[in-house]
């Protein structure tokens, strides 16, 4: 949780240098992702909404990938098309982020009816997986949301539904969203298995996500987690949080409900930790975080041809032509690229 905080605030920083182009932190919902993620197999696949990522940090995408993806090099998963923050790792079964709100979730029900359908065609097979989608509350307005949760409860799709509710989407607070309680309260509706949890007590969060994974396989059925938490930071670096909510509010969550606080005050009761242990665990991640920032920032750029591949798995005629186009163009006018 030390390393994804320190990652936050220098590429946010970064971002107000203009050094790299967008940024989202995850100030306040820690205890979501590495609860979540220690919970679950290797196998399991994740969909993330865009505020997830302490759960790829988990899985052991390293400082250098991330900022290789932030600052779009050539090293980049996504060859530099994502926006920053928007991560993908195939080999960690981490599907890439998606900015359109909500796609993820009824995407995340296909591939675990994909794992229904191999479970019952190789019923031996011991390793079985579950998907894992991540959303906010602000999602689960959307129609893809509905949409997942009927096929997911109607086919019976061994999966987590798992709602990061941190108060706000984006400006509109949860009483500007909804009249009931919640998130979790949709769920028996669909006939679903459901449970709220703090999502600011790791050990809260990383045991409601064992056991739904656990009933999930049991059943193979789609179980629901609201995790109740609270976003300090901004939207994103596009917004400016202090238009839509008193500071008082922010500060309060910070000392009241901050999970880095509550594990850390944890550990010290049980003389598990000290103050010169964390700042040298922070000190030690604060300069990883700014190696791997500066030696992605001296990357190249990817190659343009790249731009053109992994469209389709023989490159068609029409982008063959396109591609050829760009070259003569860029040719004529002198473009360096």
């Amino acid at each position: 949780m030390i390393r994804l905080r320190k990652m936050d605030t220098i590429l946010h920083n970064a971002q107000r240098q203009g050094r790299i182009s967008f940024y989202m932190t995850h100030h306040g919902e820690e205890a979501i992702h590495m609860g979540s993620a220690s919970a679950l197999k290797p196998q399991d696949h994740i969909f993330a909404q865009y505020r997830e990522a302490g759960s790829l940090m988990w899985r052991g995408f390293s400082l250098e990938q991330f900022c290789n993806q932030c600052f779009s090099n050539d090293l980049d998963l996504g060859k530099g098309r994502q926006m920053p923050v928007h991560y993908g790792c195939r080999a960690l079964n981490y599907h890439t982020v998606s900015s359109p709100l909500g796609t993820q979730i009824t995407q995340a029900v296909g591939a675990a009816y994909k794992f229904k359908l191999d479970a019952m065609a190789n019923p031996k097979k011991e390793e079985s997986a579950i998907s894992i989608v991540y959303f906010g509350d602000g999602a689960a307005s959307t129609v893809d949301f509905h949409s997942a949760c009927n096929f997911a409860a109607t086919l019976k799709t061994p999966m987590i539904f798992f709602c990061r509710n941190n108060g706000y989407a984006i400006s509109t607070p949860v009483e500007d969203q909804y009249a009931g309680d919640g998130i979790i309260s949709r769920a028996p509706g669909y006939g679903m298995a459901g449970i709220r949890v703090d999502g600011n007590d790791i050990f809260a969060v990383h045991a409601a996500v064992a056991k739904a994974r656990k009933l999930a396989l049991e059943t193979s059925a789609p179980v629901m987690i609201e995790a109740m938490t609270y976003r300090q930071g901004h939207h994103s670096t596009s917004d400016d949080s202090s238009r839509y909510r008193d500071t008082d509010e922010v500060k309060e969550a910070s000392d009241v409900a901050d999970p880095m606080v509550r594990f850390d005050r944890f550990l010290k009761h049980f003389g598990w930790m000290d103050d010169n242990t964390v700042a040298s665990i922070e000190d030690e991640e604060r300069i990883a975080v700014l190696r791997a920032m500066e030696a992605a920032e001296a990357r190249p750029d990817p190659k343009l041809a790249t731009m053109f591949d992994d469209v389709y798995h023989e490159k068609p005629p029409h982008l063959i032509r396109q591609e050829e186009d760009l070259k003569r163009h860029l040719k004529k006018y002198k473009i360096p690229h």
